[in-house]
């Protein structure tokens, strides 16, 4: 009854099947990846904001290389790790990052290098503060950092990738991204390989600046994806049964037509 299924076409329908259901799957897996990886990322937020701030040497290793450049990037569970470090603000190499959203208002973010003991650097998002009137491109007064040592209490933020050159203007420096080997080039000294979103700092910081907070990851549209395309695999499996049932049914001689209610078809009197 099923021979026909030998015959070349219905194998090339059934290689056809089999091609994209097994396509659909993969997509499923990688969705299935992503999902994973995203829960991982928002459980790395909540549990740096819970916990008690370490030192930043046990979370981001110490640039070893010459001035001007980056040290290693933070180990990946190690990102958004809470930390403690003292040093003083470099307030003649202060970076704005424009273009930056807080409470669906558009500004910038102030990024200052805290200059270790050892020589080093950190570069630390000290907030996000609004633009001058007139825009919101137009350039903010930024809040002078405090003078002497200061402790600050920060997350671990690894550095920001895409489109982040730098240009210095009227003193300070500007980019878009938060690039930590870009901005480290412009600076006199190594610079650890990610910066600090900072929670607390002694002194107080300016009233002006907003906190920069991380927003989760949105794991779940990507769980909905795979079983979105397992969905479909298993529908393309199904549809193609479906049809080779209906094709041996018909080679059978069998329909699946009922005797028809003659006395329906007249109409009433």
């Amino acid at each position: 009854m099923y021979r026909f299924l030998l015959t070349p076409r219905w194998l090339g329908i059934l290689a056809l099947a089999l091609a994209a259901a097994t396509v659909m799957v993969l997509l499923g897996n990688w969705q299935l990846d992503r999902y994973h990886g995203r829960t991982a990322v928002n459980e790395r937020i909540d549990a740096g904001l819970r916990m008690d701030p370490v030192p930043l040497r046990e979370a981001l290793p110490a640039p070893i290389a010459e001035p001007g450049t980056a040290g290693a990037p933070p180990a990946q569970e190690r990102t958004f790790t809470r930390v403690t470090v003292s040093g003083r603000y470099d307030t003649d190499n202060v970076v704005l990052v424009r273009g930056r959203t807080v409470e669906s208002r558009v500004g910038f973010e102030v990024v200052t290098p805290l200059v270790l003991a050892d020589g080093t650097a950190v570069l630390v998002d000290r907030g996000w503060i609004p633009p001058a009137p007139g825009g919101a491109i137009a350039r903010p007064a930024v809040p002078p950092a405090p003078a002497g040592e200061v402790t600050v209490e920060g997350r671990i933020h690894a550095s920001e990738s895409g489109d982040a050159k730098v240009a210095r203007r009227d003193g300070l420096l500007e980019s878009r991204r938060v690039s930590v080997p870009q901005l480290a080039g412009e600076l006199p000294y190594p610079v650890h390989g990610a910066y600090l979103l900072l929670d607390e700092q002694t002194p107080a910081a300016d009233p002006l600046f907003k906190a920069v907070t991380v927003g989760h990851t949105n794991n779940w549209q990507n769980l909905g994806y795979v079983v979105q395309w397992w969905i479909f695999a298993a529908m393309t499996l199904f549809g193609y049964g479906w049809v080779a049932r209906r094709e041996a049914r018909r080679l059978a001689g069998v329909t699946d037509d009922r005797p028809r209610d003659r006395a329906a078809d007249v109409p009433a009197a």
